[in-house]
């Protein structure tokens, strides 16, 4: 009988750890600023993520990445227009984009990127980070981003790398392939980062750092559309602003 139990205790927490996936939360936070005499107070959040054997999930409080590689497609989805996008692989930005919108894209709205490594280490959580010094432009507004990744985590990094880290640069940041391939000279799992620009006269600072990286079991629809979600074909003028 303690055999019997011992052997369903075994093959239950077996089960479990199957079921298990990664499980990351970040926190973000944006520095108080003022746009033609709009005060914005300062603002944190937290998004999470979610990495499986052929799944990732990108989860925020307005907007949503879904990549499923068994069906090759990844979901855009807008919480707030109760919309989703459903672009199949590989990811082509401005395929998603209006025609005379993509054409901007790809001249005066094209952006560029520059990914140098500084030799420098940093300590953040528990983590020990390499910095990365990113600049980006697009339409003369140059943006400067410090990044720390990392190489130490619990978690296949390689099949991240390999599998999802193209893509969710693409998405994440509008990137085209040239851009993404620059940006994928930043090596490990991003854990923290500091982005700051000047729009219209106004200082921009954001950053982000993880706090959790743990095995958990995904809740239900943490890699799908949420019931009711409206499909488009193209991407809004929503969508573009957020991120």
């Amino acid at each position: 009988m303690k055999k019997t139990i011992a052997v369903s205790l075994m093959v239950l927490a077996f089960a479990s750890f199957a079921a298990a996936d990664i499980y990351v939360k970040s926190k973000m936070h944006s520095d108080p600023m003022s746009v033609m005499g709009q005060s914005q107070p300062a603002q944190d959040s937290f998004s999470e993520q979610w990495i499986g054997e052929s799944r990732f999930a990108m989860l925020s409080e307005k907007n949503s990445s879904v990549l499923d590689l068994n069906k090759n497609v990844l979901y855009i989805i807008n919480h707030t227009a109760k919309t989703y996008i459903e672009a199949p692989l590989p990811f082509d930005f401005t395929s998603l984009l209006p025609a005379q919108m993509a054409s901007m894209m790809s001249g005066m709205m094209k952006m560029t990127v520059t990914v140098a490594p500084t030799g420098l280490k940093k300590t953040v959580g528990t983590w020990t980070c390499d910095e990365y010094d990113v600049a980006m432009n697009m339409m003369m507004m140059p943006m400067k981003m410090k990044v720390y990744a990392t190489t130490d985590v619990s978690f296949d990094l390689k099949n991240y790398m390999e599998k999802v880290y193209g893509t969710y640069l693409k998405a994440q940041f509008r990137l085209d392939d040239a851009s993404a391939k620059e940006m994928m000279k930043i090596q490990g799992f991003w854990i923290a980062s500091e982005t700051s620009m000047e729009m219209m006269g106004a200082k921009i600072r954001t950053t982000t750092e993880v706090v959790e990286i743990s095995s958990k079991t995904p809740p239900a629809g943490a890699y799908s559309v949420p019931a009711g979600y409206t499909k488009q074909a193209k991407l809004s003028m929503q969508d573009m602003q957020q991120r």
